[in-house]
């Protein structure tokens, strides 16, 4: 496969937070969303993007509109466009929405992407993603059941 520069400044980007530069990393991706955009939108470089700008914000409503661009940005992927198969994607990203919505108190909207998810639980592959994932899912599922909209401490 060849070279994605925009694969590449993604990656580069989100080694940033990973490395405790939050703020740089979530400028960077920011960033890179309106460019892309500009260009007319690859869904594939929209979920990537969505997804780990995500993942850097405390607050689950932000947190929930950046994982409502990623489910909507893989709903118009096809498999060879990742490269992979696009239902494996679904999972982490319906766990990521029920935990958004668990944590603002939407306890019905948590259960319906916690049943989402669970659909597509075939896709994932036995090994630790996969486990990381499950786990997950439990977790979200337990603190629904609880009214809980703490923060997770595996979160």
């Amino acid at each position: 496969m060849a070279e994605d520069p925009m694969m590449t400044a993604i990656t580069d980007a989100v080694t940033l937070g990973r490395t405790g530069d939050r703020d740089a990393a979530r400028e960077k991706l920011t960033t890179l969303w309106e460019e892309d955009v500009h260009r007319g939108g690859d869904p594939l470089h929209q979920c990537a993007l969505a997804h780990h700008l995500a993942d850097l914000y405390e607050d689950p409503a932000e947190a929930l509109a950046w994982n409502v661009r990623a489910l909507d940005a893989t709903d118009l992927l096809d498999d060879e466009r990742a490269g992979m198969a696009v239902r494996g994607f679904y999972p982490s990203l319906h766990l990521n929405l029920a935990e958004d919505y668990r944590r603002l108190g939407a306890f019905e909207a948590a259960k319906r992407h916690l049943d989402r998810a669970s659909e597509y639980l075939d896709a994932l592959p036995d090994d630790e993603y996969g486990t990381v994932v499950r786990q997950g899912l439990a977790g979200v599922a337990e603190g629904v059941r609880a009214q809980s909209t703490a923060v997770r401490a595996h979160a």
